[in-house]
């Protein structure tokens, strides 16, 4: 399959087949020979005489060079990556999605320039802007989720790019991509959006306005929790760019977690799926519950910003949250530890199930916590990333959860 020409397949059909050129998937006499492009492993990089090594592009994907520039393995997944994110013309990899996003900010930002980052991104991102950023000179406000206008007046001739993140990964307020990104581009401004809840399955980036879509591909293409990393895909304006300033900072992936990714790439489009369902079937039992003052669920008709997700939108995933109506912190601890089938950890998008605390308001600086709406005393919230067990499990188990929490509170 060309990878240039796709878009018109099914999504299963282009999971399976992007990133496997014939010649990455054999040897010069038998192209094509296995599944998978083999996993090189290899720091050094041999020219057979001279004149091949004078001869050498000096700076080519797609040929071999030196390990830190990569090998079959990861130029797969690179290719794969690229031909799955509608208009990019090159995907750079990182070592883990924080490392995409600090490599994507800057490639973009110079000392002096202002940074506008969405006031509800995900909590290192926002300490970039408080911290390495800062330090590098560069100047980071926020702007609340929910209001362009504010956004495009706090623009200023100093301010090169924005950082979006649609859902947030906590609180989980869809954005308007489409109006934040004419308002930035109207005024010169380079749209970085972190698009790992939703993936270019879900959500095309850089076709809704984005100049630069950033992955943890940790979460959803890995998969099964057992490896880290990063990618950010752009148009020619950008990814070139991406690809020098990368290097410059010497950033490279192991060819084993690129072939894990892989690996995962070929079934994120079921478990996604799966994963949707199962996190659509929770979300609409928890609104049912009298313990629950919210469900933030993109895909639930009510949530921050599901007109804009019903609009944009053409996927989901396994993560949201609830806020608890009323209750103590120690309460909300009752009812995390008392369950049974989510473990308690900070990634999402593996496998299995997991539950975390959610307390977005001393981080927030430029919205609010709680939600409009809510009470004042309606501030505890709980993330859950929905795995792959059955659905009927899951709300058993936080059925039982409930009324230890109720106990509790």
């Amino acid at each position: 399959m060309a990878e240039h020409d796709n878009e018109h397949l099914g999504t299963g059909t282009r999971l399976v087949g992007v990133g496997r050129r014939a010649a990455w998937t054999g040897t010069a006499d038998h192209p094509g020979a296995v599944v998978n492009p083999p996993v090189y492993r290899a720091s050094t990089h041999l020219y057979p005489d001279m004149a091949a090594l004078r001869a050498h592009p000096a700076n080519e994907d797609g040929k071999f060079y030196y390990g830190r520039r990569g090998a079959p393995t990861q130029w797969a997944l690179a290719e794969a990556l690229t031909a799955l994110e509608p208009g990019a013309e090159g995907t750079v990899l990182y070592p883990s999605g924080v490392a995409a996003i600090m490599g994507a900010l800057l490639t973009v930002l110079r000392p002096g320039d202002v940074l506008l980052m969405i006031d509800n991104a995900y909590e290192p991102s926002r300490a970039m802007g408080r911290g390495l950023l800062r330090d590098f000179g560069i100047e980071t406000r926020w702007f609340d989720p929910a209001d362009v206008d504010g956004f495009a007046a706090a623009i200023c001739e100093r301010t090169k790019a924005v950082l979006l993140e649609s859902p947030g990964s906590l609180t989980m307020e869809v954005c308007d991509v489409p109006a934040l990104s004419a308002a930035a581009k109207a005024r010169g401004v380079t749209v970085v959006l972190d698009n790992t809840w939703a993936s270019p399955v879900g959500f095309p980036a850089l076709k809704r306005g984005a100049d630069i879509a950033i992955m943890s591909l940790t979460k959803h293409v890995g998969g099964h929790s057992d490896a880290m990393m990063g990618s950010a895909s752009a148009g020619p304006e950008w990814c070139k760019r991406l690809r020098v300033r990368a290097q410059g900072l010497g950033n490279v992936v192991s060819p084993d977690d690129a072939a894990l990714m892989l690996r995962g790439l070929r079934t994120m489009g079921l478990r996604l799926a799966q994963e949707t369902a199962s996190a659509l079937a929770v979300a609409e039992w928890l609104e049912t519950r009298p313990e629950i003052a919210k469900v933030l669920c993109p895909m639930l008709p009510g949530s921050p910003g599901h007109a804009f997700w019903a609009r944009d939108f053409s996927g989901g995933c396994g993560l949201l949250s609830f806020v608890l109506k009323g209750g103590t912190s120690a309460a909300r601890d009752a009812l995390i530890d008392a369950l049974a089938l989510f473990g308690i950890g900070y990634s999402w998008g593996g496998f299995e199930s997991l539950a975390t605390p959610v307390d977005p308001a001393p981080i927030r600086t430029a919205s609010a916590w709680p939600l409009p709406g809510l009470d004042a005393d309606d501030r505890f919230g709980v993330r859950l990333s929905i795995g792959l067990e059955d659905a009927g499990d899951l709300i058993a188990d936080l059925e039982q959860a409930l009324r230890v929490w109720s106990a509790a509170a």
